[in-house]
């Protein structure tokens, strides 16, 4: 079995061409991804075992997706084959002050119709060292937010390490339950927290006095936020906070901040991106990176850099998977951000 677990659901990706509208023309880019596979596939880029588990319909769709994970090397023994969907989200780009749209078609989806006891937990963690999951799955249905305690708790049991990217998604949220009254519950049982101050403030209604809309941080306050998220989740050893300064569509600055029990706060390098490609999967790219980090490097500090640094390139990328390797991070970590041609 794999040693760097995912849970959760790969979609579908049906995206406009370039910065169409959606139906500007009648075309559709597809391709696979989702918060939960992109982590996968971006673990297994940088060398680590990484396995995929979630629930998939034996289809020919859901055959191609499993085809794509393995293309990246990603362990999909764990995919369990049931339901008669996979979920699909459309993605309209957006440009300079036009916001990207993100449309769900998650209903019905395998991933939403399993539930607890559909996964022998004991057996999927012998052997592993990490689980990572978000907070997207819980938000599908009441049966998915059961499966996904389960899985958290059943990871604990075995002495695995939990990783959670608190990822709100407002539209997702809408079998009865908010956000707080699930995701409390999970984070109980979770190592490291990743998470954006909206994540913190509508996943677990913790908040401090941070302006979202205005472009500008202050990263005092995110300081007093990841402090005040740890002493609320005394078994949480590690939280993570990405800092997005967005002005544009195309342009944002992209920082980070972790804090740990034992080395305290620490803020990263800043960096200005122009001209993205895509932020799409970028918090993913963040998570995964930094669960790399944390694993391959004794300096807490150099894992926050190549979280960011990581999740910096993913916006040059188009699609939901870092396509990018350990060196090339490593050497934008270095400070070499130039982009000139290598020959």
């Amino acid at each position: 079995m794999a040693q760097f677990l995912s849970f959760g659901e790969i979609m579908l990706r049906l995206k406009t061409p370039g910065h169409e509208r959606f139906f500007q023309s009648p075309t559709f880019e597809a391709t696979f991804g989702g918060g939960e596979a992109n982590v996968a596939v971006a673990l297994s880029n940088y060398g680590l075992d990484a396995g995929f588990v979630c629930a998939l319909p034996d289809n020919d769709i859901g055959e191609a997706a499993i085809r794509e994970l393995r293309s990246f090397g990603v362990d999909t023994s764990l995919i369990r084959r049931s339901g008669d969907r996979v979920g699909i989200y459309f993605l309209e780009t957006g440009a300079n002050q036009r916001p990207s749209k993100v449309v769900y078609d998650r209903a019905r989806s395998s991933i939403c119709e399993a539930g607890p006891g559909d996964f022998d937990w004991p057996a999927i963690f012998q052997g592993a060292k990490w689980l990572h999951i978000t907070g997207i799955t819980p938000a599908l249905s009441q049966s998915a937010a059961d499966l996904s305690l389960e899985c958290v708790q059943a990871a604990q049991a075995a002495g695995v390490t939990v990783s959670c990217d608190f990822n709100y998604r407002g539209k997702l949220w809408k079998y009865g339950k908010t956000a707080p009254e699930v995701m409390r519950d999970l984070v109980k049982h979770v190592d490291v927290g990743i998470a954006n101050e909206e994540d913190c403030q509508k996943s677990l209604d913790i908040s401090v006095d941070v302006d979202v809309e205005s472009g500008k941080l202050d990263t005092a306050k995110y300081e007093a936020l990841s402090q005040k998220v740890l002493d609320i989740y005394s078994g949480m050893s590690a939280i993570a906070i990405t800092l997005r300064e967005s002005f544009s569509a195309d342009r944002n600055g992209w920082s980070a901040c972790l804090r740990t029990r034992e080395h305290g706060f620490m803020l990263s390098r800043r960096f200005e991106m122009t001209d993205i490609v895509d932020r799409v999967g970028g918090g993913d790219s963040f998570a995964s990176a930094l669960i790399y980090g944390l694993n391959a490097y004794e300096n807490r500090q150099q894992s926050l850099e190549f979280a960011v640094a990581a999740s910096c390139l993913k916006h040059s990328i188009l699609g939901d998977f870092n396509r990018v390797t350990v060196p090339e991070v490593e050497k934008l970590m270095s400070g070499d951000g130039s982009g000139r041609v290598q020959r």
